[in-house]
């Protein structure tokens, strides 16, 4: 192994790491400006030209606001949550191609940190993690709100968890693959989203509720639990939580986009092939993730919350059960059409 490539290798991981936590500042900024605007709002515009430098200002009040420690708290645990929960946020993407190949200089550069042909295992591996640092948040804290927050995130997550993993299968099949870039390769003439509508809906759906967004944030419903698992958490460590709740967003944005939207495919590359330049392979896939966003912040500001019962059972009793019959319905298609 030369030491040109791992440079490559330690220059795209930064570049990785600083578009993950630039876009957390700055998705904030596009949530409340959207927010605004579809109610009719006029949202951040104080803090620099046109309000942009608001995540900045965020940012060092957060720096310099007081954090605090429970007496009774278990202090090693408490502070080790917040850093489980968003370590696996940043990492998620260390298998998603952003691009194919491109030349720098006569050396050929491939657009992304790894192609393992367990991509998609690497992915829900990783998704799973986040839980445990939530329960540890509120067990941590040794408060009965945080703790019954911890547990409801816990049930939740692994509940959805189940339908997010069942939607993987689908695109997996079609593309007889488990490789991030295999998957983008196969949608080269048909984006996945037309062949697996059905998979790609209970995808959106169940990424909602993996990462707590309404209508399935009932882990931090503060009417009910003055804030759930991180009630007790302040400054820098509850920014943590934010900023893992943020990079999660952006995360499951850019897998439902890779999965299922030709990830950074152009749209109708197969018919004009110069749009599918390689220089151009990020810029496709950004604007597809905006768009997912975009979505995300829609279903927020219309969609009231659902009940903690209701939301278990939907997740139980319609999202699983479509999960498998959409696994079932996408073999038996392969199988007759195959034959």
């Amino acid at each position: 192994m030369n030491a040109a490539l791992i440079l490559e290798w330690v220059i795209k991981s930064v570049i990785l790491l600083v578009v993950m936590l630039t876009g957390f500042a700055w998705l904030t900024f596009y949530e409340r400006r959207a927010l605004a605007r579809i109610q009719v709002r006029i949202g951040p515009n104080r803090a620099g030209p046109g309000g942009w430098l608001q995540p900045v200002a965020d940012g060092i009040k957060l720096i310099f606001k007081e954090e605090l420690i429970p007496a009774e708290a278990y202090k090693i645990i408490f502070m080790l949550a917040p850093i489980i929960t968003v370590v696996p946020a940043l990492v998620i993407l260390g298998v998603v191609p952003w691009g194919d190949k491109v030349t720098i200089f006569g050396r050929e550069i491939t657009l992304y940190l790894a192609n393992i042909n367990v991509g998609v295992l690497y992915i829900m591996s990783m998704a799973s993690i986040s839980v445990y640092g939530i329960v540890l948040a509120g067990w941590s804290s040794n408060n009965k709100y945080a703790m019954m927050g911890g547990m409801r995130s816990s049930a939740q997550m692994i509940s959805y968890e189940l339908a997010l993993g069942l939607a993987f299968i689908g695109p997996i099949m079609l593309a007889g693959s488990m490789g991030m870039l295999d998957i983008v390769h196969a949608q080269s003439k048909v984006w996945y989203m037309f062949y697996q509508p059905l998979g790609f809906v209970i995808f959106l759906i169940a990424a909602l509720a993996e990462v707590n967004r309404s209508p399935f944030d009932m882990p931090e419903a503060e009417q009910e639990l003055t804030a759930g698992y991180h009630v007790e958490y302040s400054g820098m460590k509850f920014a943590l939580f934010f900023m893992a709740e943020y990079d999660k967003m952006i995360a499951v944005s850019v897998i439902a986009a890779t999965l299922f939207l030709g990830g950074f495919q152009a749209p109708f590359g197969n018919l004009l092939p110069f749009l599918n330049a390689p220089i151009l392979g990020p810029v496709w896939l950004f604007l597809k993730v905006m768009v997912l966003l975009f979505g995300m912040i829609w279903v927020r500001a219309t969609l009231p919350r659902i009940r903690y019962d209701k939301l278990m059972a939907f997740g139980w009793k319609i999202l699983l059960p479509l999960a498998l019959l959409n696994i079932f319905v996408t073999a038996l298609v392969m199988v007759l059409v195959g034959g």
